[in-house]
């Protein structure tokens, strides 16, 4: 019988996202795809470093070791040659990741196989991929290359979700980024019982509420929090929303403007997803952070 991912959480990552590939990805940007192939031949026994993903990677498989039936799947799927595979292989092996699956698609568009895999989540730092995903309906977000201080173990994974065009549609940012604030306040509490439209993480998040939901409140294996620069004048809707979709968000924070950095920090956010660049670029100081573009239709 063929093994099935439809009831699993299955996050797609890139090899550049996982690990720290930068250096190697200037040789290829400089030198061409020759010279890389054969530096990551001549290197297939030098472990990479951690990657801008590795942490949130390594701690969501962890869930697995409560079941005899994987609940999450990682798979690999990298634009690389396949020949170029052995040292991502090693080094994985090395780390005692548990990855069981990968593609090289030789630099094919990895969105061709998203759906092949059943992926609920893709992250990578190939724009092009991500912008691909999104539009046809994949969680997709760019992760920013960055270096972190290695984090001690953890019981919980911690997810961090911006609102509009993240888990919401870009309906309410749009009337935002043409009429100003005074509307956007206007529409949302006009509309303060009307569920917000579906964002293209909201799939995501029914994925990861549905893990939630096999443990006791206090000890699920998953933390979410909601992070938006709404104000609190706008909580009715959100939360109806919520309520709509039958997901739980287990913290929930409206700064109206606020600086988003702090909070995703004390948070302890093992990823942050968001739109703009503005809180990104402040984030991703201390804490992996990926951008989730707009979807282009």
């Amino acid at each position: 019988m063929a093994y099935d991912l439809k009831n699993k959480l299955v996050i797609a990552i890139s090899s550049r996202a996982l690990f720290d590939l930068e250096e190697e990805n200037r040789l290829f940007e400089k030198k061409g795809l020759e010279k890389y192939y054969h530096y990551q031949i001549a290197h297939e026994n030098s472990v990479l470093k951690r990657g801008a993903a590795f942490d949130f990677v390594r701690n969501i498989l962890r869930i697995n070791k409560a079941f005899d039936n994987k609940l999450i799947e990682v798979i690999v799927l990298s634009r690389n040659n396949a020949a170029t595979g052995l040292r991502i292989r090693n080094s994985i092996e090395k780390y005692g990741l548990d990855i069981e699956r990968a593609g090289w698609t030789a630099g094919t568009p990895i969105s061709n196989y998203l759906k092949a895999f059943d992926v609920d989540l893709f992250l990578s730092a190939h724009e092009e991929d991500v912008q691909r995903a999104i539009n046809e309906g994949i969680a997709a977000a760019r992760i920013i290359p960055k270096k972190y201080k290695k984090r001690g173990k953890r019981k919980d994974v911690r997810i961090a979700f911006d609102g509009d065009a993240v888990l919401f549609s870009d309906e309410s940012e749009k009337i935002y980024q043409k009429h100003g604030l005074e509307a956007f306040l206007k529409h949302e509490r006009k509309n303060a019982k009307n569920p917000l439209p579906k964002g293209p993480f909201a799939k995501l998040l029914k994925v990861i509420s549905q893990i939630q939901q096999r443990f006791p409140m206090e000890k699920a294996p998953i933390k979410t929090a909601l992070i938006t620069a709404r104000d609190f004048s706008t909580f009715e809707r959100v939360i109806r929303t919520f309520d709509a979709w039958d997901v739980r968000v287990d913290e929930a924070f409206f700064l109206g403007g606020v600086e988003k950095r702090r909070v995703v920090k004390s948070f302890k956010a093992d990823i942050f997803f968001d739109d703009q660049d503005v809180h990104l670029k402040k984030t991703s100081q201390k804490t992996p952070s990926a951008k989730v573009p707009y979807v282009k239709k």
